[in-house]
């Protein structure tokens, strides 16, 4: 069985976590439509790379948060791999949320 990847090389906007969310969602749309099995963003695609000090702002990590969990919403049928920025206590992690629907 072979696995379709969809390579989603998009160029987020740095600090712009909305525009990076609808950027996003546009792609994974077009990877349910030409029926990949999983889409790929790269490093940090909803806050935009290098974010360098925003992301010591607490309602900047939140708003990604927040777009993360609106970006659930609109997958299904294609899993999503997408890069944000997730905090822990007081420390910041570079990280990639895999997200897949029931109807994979």
């Amino acid at each position: 069985m072979a696995i379709r990847l969809y390579l989603a090389q998009i160029n987020p906007v740095v600090g712009d976590i909305k525009g990076n969310y609808e950027l996003i969602v546009s792609h994974i749309k077009k990877a349910q439509k030409e029926e990949a099995d999983i889409v790929i963003f790269p490093e940090l695609a909803l806050t935009g790379y290098p974010p360098e000090d925003l992301l010591l702002k607490n309602a900047f990590i939140r708003e990604n948060v927040k777009y993360l969990e609106k970006i659930k919403k609109e997958v299904h049928g294609t899993a999503a791999i997408v890069g944000f920025a997730h905090k822990k206590d007081s420390a910041i992690y570079n990280s990639a949320a895999v997200i897949c629907s029931k109807d994979i």
